[in-house]
């Protein structure tokens, strides 16, 4: 069994963002994966202080809850990442993780992991793209294997509308990338386990 990590990187901890990676994470684990999801809103990390010491250590000085979200990094065959739009690009709780995971760049600890991308905005040409790009990147600077939402729709991935917590039930195409989201994340991992 594969199993695929979620993470929401919405500061929130029941908003939109969370409700489409549960979304994308229930049609994982539909199509056969173990299922865990981690929501950077209730969790403590600090920002990245360009020490180095990870440089020479493989592992980050700064100790907070950023080590056992990297194990389950570590540990999974694929990821689930989504962030509600914050002026074109992610949260500044995403930005924080995706900085923190510079100790798994040194060896490509990431590396063939699939990754998958979800945002929110608060209309539908509201900064979705851009910001699942910068999600795209953080993967393909790891060495990850990126997907998207895959057929019928094969889009970038995961895109919701929604300003207020909520909104996003009623947004059935939202709804559908997320769900082809995670049912892609899960076909590709299990191929290449």
């Amino acid at each position: 069994m594969v199993k695929i990590i979620g993470i929401s990187g919405s500061p929130r901890t029941d908003g939109n963002t969370f409700s489409l990676v549960k979304t994308a994470l229930k049609s994982a684990e539909e199509a056969g994966a173990e299922i865990e999801l981690i929501n950077l809103g209730s969790l403590n990390i600090e920002p990245c202080i360009a020490c180095d010491i990870c440089k020479a250590t493989g592992e980050c000085a700064i100790y907070d809850d950023m080590h056992e979200i990297i194990e389950k990094l570590m540990g999974c065959n694929g990821m689930i990442i989504g962030s509600p739009v914050y002026f074109g690009s992610v949260t500044s709780q995403l930005k924080m993780l995706i900085d923190r995971t510079r100790p798994l760049r040194g060896s490509f600890k990431l590396k063939d992991k699939i990754g998958g991308s979800i945002a929110v905005g608060g209309s539908r040409n509201g900064g979705q793209e851009s910001t699942i790009a910068a999600i795209h990147d953080f993967l393909l600077i790891h060495d990850a294997i990126v997907v998207g939402d895959g057929a019928p729709l094969a889009h970038y991935g995961g895109t919701g509308v929604g300003s207020a917590a909520g909104d996003i039930k009623n947004d059935e195409i939202g709804i559908e990338t997320s769900k082809n989201l995670g049912k892609r994340v899960t076909e590709v991992a299990k191929r290449l386990k």
